[in-house]
């Protein structure tokens, strides 16, 4: 079983105000949960905007302490950026497996977002009445199809994709500076000396970036 876990929060920092999960069961979505979660934090106005969760539809709802219990019991867990999801919830007690990781390996210079990998991998998967994208469970089978799509088209074992998951990858474009957006291989091409002074003078780079740069400036 590979349970998928996706979370909205309060904002990039965390503070959990929605939670839910589907299983992939012998190759079936099945056991969908999901409970809105009363956070630790306020609501930012930016993140409310996004998810459509209010102040008031969570100010009595369980704590997530009391919640979690409900989704434990599986040996893997699944989430689109799952270093963000498995970073704000509490310890769920089994490996993870990261879709946006995978689908980095897979399919290079591509939109990352499940929604995006899911619009261009031309993927169809029926969703729950009354739920939108931002919404967890609306997420959850969003995401249950981009790692059904990914199984069948790599043939990893959850082992295989874990490991993947705990590796860094090759970033395709630049996420910042004056040659934000623009690909690696061009950047690399046409001034290597910028890439030379980031790697020299960058005081935090995330594991990705210093994989990347390392990449190019030995090629």
């Amino acid at each position: 079983m590979l349970r998928i876990i996706d979370t909205e929060t309060c904002g990039l920092q965390g503070g959990i105000v929605e939670i839910a999960s589907v299983d992939i069961i012998d190759g079936c979505i099945a056991n969908p949960m999901s409970d809105l979660v009363r956070p630790d934090r306020p609501i930012s106005p930016q993140a409310m905007a996004i998810h459509g969760i209010t102040e008031e539809m969570v100010a009595a709802k369980p704590w997530i302490e009391d919640v979690i219990p409900r989704y434990l019991g599986s040996a893997w867990y699944v989430a689109h950026n799952a270093s963000f999801d498995s970073r704000v919830l509490p310890d769920m007690r089994g490996e993870w497996i990261c879709t946006l990781r995978l689908a980095r390996h897979l399919w290079p210079g591509i939109k990352y977002s499940n929604m995006g990998l899911y619009k261009s991998l031309k993927l169809h998967i029926d969703t729950p009445e009354g739920l939108h994208h931002h919404r967890a469970l609306f997420d959850c089978y969003i995401t249950a199809a981009l790692l059904l799509h990914i199984m069948e088209v790599s043939g990893w074992t959850p082992e295989q994709m874990a490991a993947i998951t705990g590796r860094p990858t090759l970033l395709q474009a630049l996420p910042f500076g004056k040659y934000r957006g623009e690909s690696f291989e061009d950047i690399a091409r046409r001034d290597p000396g910028y890439l030379r002074w980031m790697s020299s003078n960058l005081k935090t780079m995330t594991p990705e970036l210093r994989l990347t740069l390392r990449h190019w400036l030995d090629t």
